[in-house]
């Protein structure tokens, strides 16, 4: 029972979808939904999260619907799934009331599988009593984290979905998010009285985004710089303020890049229009508030730049997570400045409530950390979510990648100066006024309070506020001082503060105002494929796209672009076997993509049999999924091939097949950590025998000692060598 289901969904991922595998955690969701069981699912952007529900309602009886927030993301979900050949539609306030009458018929009728609409839609009285009439497989709660006061963004109207399970208690429940901290993901189950539920949580690392921090020096001209190498391409540059998009996008336009300005202050109409400009590939470049971006399902943009700092680390996330969801490498830079963390302060002053200021004290304080760190930043992130990164060493961020490491400087007279003072001033106030007393302003508070007489009082006046600033935040990363966000982040002494202050211990700081070295995530990427032909491909698209009336990447993915350029399907038989090609996209698309890939393969004089031979310079090689990466960093820190697939929580054949992957794309592995040098013989002789096309005579001969894996590992080294 359980093989049917899992070959009939794997059948509808390849036929509508036009993918052959799963990503991690995928099937596990759409088993326990086709199950009717309620769950929770915690994915990052770009992990899938869409997939979770809309696989399983084309396998389910009865109607899904799914609870969207924004109009916008409603259409472009609906006009792809209609791409893919599935029964998708919405109903919302950009119809008139003869289109909802033609909906609501086609629901009756059965001919619709998935119903996307607004919380607030459903919610009204008149349409639950419409919809309970009809048979009702699947509620998905997209954006989940919108129901939670706690979440980033929250949304009034989310909190009405609380009644579906009074309403229609029988019709499971499906809540969805890409970011939620542990209080928002027990407030949603909450929330949205999930029975029960099943709850999955995916990494949240995105392994194909390169974080990197710049300090801010003349931030437009460090934009242009970054810029260059990207005309281009698609990117959202983050601002402040509307002041600053306005600003910001003209100085690019005067550039030659085509750029527009988005913000809360723009009309509706207008706002709408320059989102589907820049979904459409008519504008490269948005220039946005965080007002911009929830309602944005572009697979393709290639970087996201925060022009200035982010008010916390969630919201971070959350924006940077809008680069490269369709898995290729894509950058993610952050320009740091300490006038915006005053600017941050200034509106936290502003806030009503003593609560509300020292939880936005403590974000500020995360963020600005993140910025300030030289440790790796993709750990520094995954451990604010409570994800664990199984090295010190990313390998995609400027501070794990630099050729120029931090200076160090021995820090030992300046902390305990910093230290000393903390503990003279009795532990009450915050780092600025410490740092003030160490530089002997001579502000009211400190004489009032008589700490002007202290022996710490100006003995750290030779250095700027921004060192000390500097150097007091990596004092409390490494614990030796933290902050009481309940005493209004008041600097506290630790147990490790004695070893500085008393114990004699020596401590080598990074040395302020450090500048990394730039690179970027294609620097690092091993994706290579005939460029020439992926440009070519990239105007088919754009020209079909326009015809259509729809966004380029619902035709096909850049990713499915450049697969198509390195493997020159040149028949429908190879063409299918692209990720990304179902049924419908092959019927429709199929024979002008082939026609083109022949025209270039026949002026280039490429033979497909031979096809390795284009960029002879860079070897064509896939680019590593997000699954093979973990599997290969694994590998690498000596775990056997067992352990692996426990702690991933995949099956031991699975991970022989990443590694064999890595091994034919020319990734260095450890075969004696995967198969002893005995059983590696005696599978090459069985290969001397049968050969190695087909496998299963092999098993048979072997007598079943050894598994597929190990075969497919034994057989890519064959072909590497």
């Amino acid at each position: 029972m359980l093989d049917r289901l899992a070959d009939k969904t794997l059948s509808a991922l390849k036929d509508f979808f036009g993918f052959t595998s799963f990503r991690p955690l995928q099937q596990e969701i759409i088993q326990a939904i086709l199950a009717r069981r309620d769950v929770f699912v915690l994915m990052p952007t770009g992990g899938g999260k869409s997939l979770c529900y809309q696989l399983p309602a084309l396998l389910l009886d009865g109607l899904t619907i799914v609870v969207s927030p924004l109009i916008a993301l409603m259409k472009d979900q609906v006009d792809g799934l209609r791409e893919n050949g599935i029964a998708a539609s919405f109903i919302n306030s950009s119809l008139d009331p003869s289109q909802i009458q033609r909906r609501q018929k086609a629901l009756a009728n059965g001919e619709i599988k998935l119903l996307y609409v607004a919380p607030e839609r459903l919610m009204m009285p008149h349409f639950l009593e419409y919809i309970a009439k009809l048979p009702l497989a699947l509620f998905a709660i997209d954006e989940a984290h919108c129901i939670s006061e706690w979440g980033h963004d929250f949304r009034p109207e989310y909190r009405q979905l609380s009644e579906l399970r009074t309403r229609l208690p029988q019709v499971p429940i499906a809540a969805l998010t890409a970011t939620a901290t542990e209080r928002v993901q027990s407030d949603i189950i909450k929330q949205l009285h999930l029975h029960e539920a099943q709850t999955f949580k995916a990494s949240f690392n995105r392994a194909n985004l390169f974080y990197t921090v710049r300090n801010k020096n003349n931030s437009y001209e460090q934009l242009l710089d970054f810029l260059k190498t990207r005309r281009n391409e698609s990117g959202i540059v983050y601002c402040q303020s509307r002041a600053t998009t306005e600003s910001v996008a003209e100085g690019l336009q005067r550039d030659g890049f085509r750029a527009l300005a988005y913000h809360a202050g723009l009309e509706s109409t207008e706002r709408t229009k320059r989102q589907e400009q820049f979904v459409h590939d008519e504008a490269q470049i948005i220039c946005a508030t965080i007002a911009f971006g929830m309602g944005i399902d572009k697979p393709n943009v290639r970087y996201v730049v925060h022009y200035d700092l982010p008010k916390n680390l969630e919201g971070y996330y959350q924006e940077t997570g809008r680069a490269g969801r369709d898995g290729l490498p894509s950058d993610c830079l952050l320009l740091f400045g300490y006038g915006d963390k005053m600017k941050i302060e200034y509106f936290i002053e502003q806030k009503p409530g003593e609560h509300e200021r020292r939880i936005a004290y403590q974000q500020l304080q995360q963020i600005v950390g993140y910025a300030e760190s030289a440790e790796c930043r993709r750990k520094i992130v995954l451990d604010y979510f409570g994800d664990a990164l199984a090295t010190d060493n990313c390998g995609m961020c400027d501070n794990c990648t630099s050729t120029t490491p931090a200076e160090k400087i021995d820090a030992t007279i300046h902390a305990q100066q910093f230290l000393s003072c903390v503990k003279r001033t009795g532990e009450r106030f915050g780092m600025n006024y410490v740092i003030d007393v160490l530089r002997g302003a001579k502000a009211e508070k400190i004489f009032m309070n008589g700490h002007a007489t202290l022996s710490t009082y100006g003995i750290g006046k030779g250095h700027g506020k921004e060192e000390w600033q500097a150097m007091a935040r990596q004092l409390i990363r490494l614990g030796y001082a933290r902050q009481a966000p309940e005493e209004y982040n008041a600097i506290k002494l630790t147990e490790k503060s004695s070893e500085v202050l008393f114990k004699g211990e020596k401590l080598f700081l990074s040395k302020p105002g450090h500048e990394q070295q730039f690179i970027s995530a294609n620097d690092r990427s091993a994706d290579h494929y005939d460029h020439e032909l992926f440009e070519r491909l990239r105007e088919l698209r754009k020209n079909l796209a326009q015809q259509a009336g729809i966004p380029a990447y619902m035709i096909f993915s850049d990713a499915s672009l450049r697969q198509m350029a390195q493997k020159f399907p040149l028949n429908e038989s190879a063409f299918r076997n692209i990720s990304g090609v179902g049924e419908r996209k092959l019927a429709e698309y199929g024979t002008v993509f082939i026609q083109e890939i022949s025209t270039h393969c026949s002026e280039k004089n490429i033979s497909p049999s031979s096809s390795t031979t284009v960029n002879q310079a860079r070897p064509i090689r896939k680019a590593l999924s997000l699954t093979q990466k973990e599997s290969l960093l694994l590998h690498r820190q000596g775990l056997p091939v067992g352990r692996i697939a426990e702690k991933r929580q995949l099956a031991v054949n699975t991970i022989y097949e990443h590694l064999a992957d890595l091994i034919e794309q020319g990734e260095s592995v450890n075969l004696e950590n995967l198969i002893s040098p005995e059983r590696q013989q005696t599978i090459l002789q069985a290969f001397e025998k049968l050969g190695s096309d087909r496998l299963k005579p092999v098993m048979e001969m072997l007598g079943g000692e050894f598994c597929y894996g190990e075969l497919k590992v034994m057989r890519a080294i064959q072909k590497r060598k």
